[in-house]
This record gives C-alpha cells, sequence and structure tokens, in this order.
C-alpha cells in the first residue's frame, strides 16, 4: 500500500484551511475522548452507522442509544476504532483536504465533506440493508475529498512511500487517487465479510466527483495545469 505524506500544491486563496485541520481536530479529540471512555465498544455501537437499525429493521436498546438513528450519519464519521484506523485517515485527510478546501472556501468545503460523508453511509447501508455491526470512520468522507482532489489537480505530484517494502516513491496525483480508486471498486466487490465499509468508500468517491463542480470555487479548473 503506498502512504501519501506531501504534495507541494500551494494554497492560492486561503492563507490557512481551518475547515481541514477543524475536521483532523474534533476527529482526535473524539478518539481520545472515546478510548478513555469505560466502554468504548458500547459508545462505537451508539453513534455508528447500523443499517439495519436505521432502516428499522432492528431496535437499538435504549440503554445504548445515545442519539436519535438518523443523526449517527454525522456521528459515525467522526468515530474511529483504533491508531492505525483514525491515523490512516487523518494521513489522507491532511495531503488532499486542505487543496480542496482551497479550491472551495471553507463553509462550502465543511458542507462538501459532511454530505459526502451522509452519501457514503447511506451507500453503505443501501448495499448491506440488514447488517448489524455499525459503521464508523472518516474514510467516506476522506474518499470524497480524495476523488475531488483527483479532478481538481490530476497533475500534482504526490511524495509518499510504499509500506511493504519500505520504498520512497513520488508519482503524478492522477496514478496514486485513480490506482487507489481502483482498489476500492475490487475490494468492495470481492471483499464480503470484510470489517472495512467499502462501499462507504466507493459512495464516497462517487457523491465527490458528483459534486466538487458544484462546491469549487467559479474561477477554479478542474482538471488544473501542472503545478
Amino acid at each position: 500500500m503506498f502512504a501519501p505524506l506531501y504534495d507541494g500544491v500551494p494554497l492560492r486563496y486561503l492563507r490557512f484551511p481551518a475547515g481541514n485541520w477543524s475536521i483532523i481536530a474534533v476527529n482526535v479529540l473524539v478518539f481520545v475522548l472515546l478510548q478513555t471512555a469505560p466502554d468504548t465498544n458500547r459508545l462505537e455501537t451508539a453513534l455508528g452507522v447500523i443499517p439495519a437499525v436505521l432502516f428499522g429493521t432492528a431496535i437499538l436498546s435504549p440503554d445504548i442509544a445515545l442519539v436519535p438513528t438518523p443523526v449517527t450519519l454525522l456521528t459515525g464519521m467522526f468515530v474511529h476504532a483504533n491508531i492505525a484506523h483514525i491515523f490512516g485517515n487523518m494521513l489522507f485527510l491532511w495531503v488532499f483536504g486542505d487543496n480542496v478546501e482551497d479550491a472551495m472556501g471553507t463553509a462550502r468545503y465543511l458542507v462538501f465533506y459532511l454530505i459526502c460523508g451522509i452519501v457514503a453511509a447511506l451507500t453503505f447501508a443501501a448495499m448491506v440493508p440488514s447488517g448489524q455491526s455499525p459503521l464508523i470512520g472518516a474514510s467516506g468522507a476522506i474518499s470524497a475529498v480524495a476523488a475531488a482532489y483527483l479532478l481538481l489537480y490530476p497533475k500534482a505530484r504526490i511524495w509518499g512511500f510504499i509500506l511493504i517494502p519500505w520504498l520512497p516513491l513520488h508519482i503524478p496525483a492522477s496514478w496514486f487517487v485513480s490506482i487507489w480508486i481502483f482498489f476500492q471498486v475490487v475490494s468492495a466487490f470481492m471483499g464480503q465479510g470484510s470489517d472495512i465499509g467499502w462501499w462507504a468508500h466507493l459512495g464516497g468517491i462517487g457523491a465527490g466527483c458528483a459534486l466538487v463542480g458544484l462546491f469549487k470555487r467559479r474561477q477554479v479548473p478542474l482538471f488544473g495545469p501542472a503545478i
């Protein structure tokens, strides 16, 4: 797996990507709070998206339900299971999110992120409507951010490394994100029984591609020039 570290694309409209850093900060804060809670698994169940509960074919025990079921479409995207889960998601968000926010503006970026996260969760729920395991994590929304980045900055170059073996790479963003999307598609169709929400990733990718043109600044082109 290739882990991105840096893209070198300068911000053109914002001095500081406050929206992206705020999302990262909230995710980290929630993770720390949940890890210090006495019953982390119960909270993950209460705040995650459970398809069967969302569609009314199952009922969550009143002593577990902390928020109304529709609200879990929002809360679920800020809950992570372990340090590897949140680190991987926040790394992607750190590399790609600031430039997508720059292209959209902070307010539109935050709305884009939340809408795409909800669409991702609904996609997952629609594909496994009887599922009773909670969907948690920001990866659906972050998949949308990565897809938006691909359409906005395909000619940018990504610095990173292959995890096994430890090999540094410097490749075009179009290569990295396209290969990553291909991996999500293959995994979604072949990963039955996996505890990873591949269909949420695909829902996020689809939402990101569909909405980036609506949310970006008018003067920012799709498929931008080389940077």
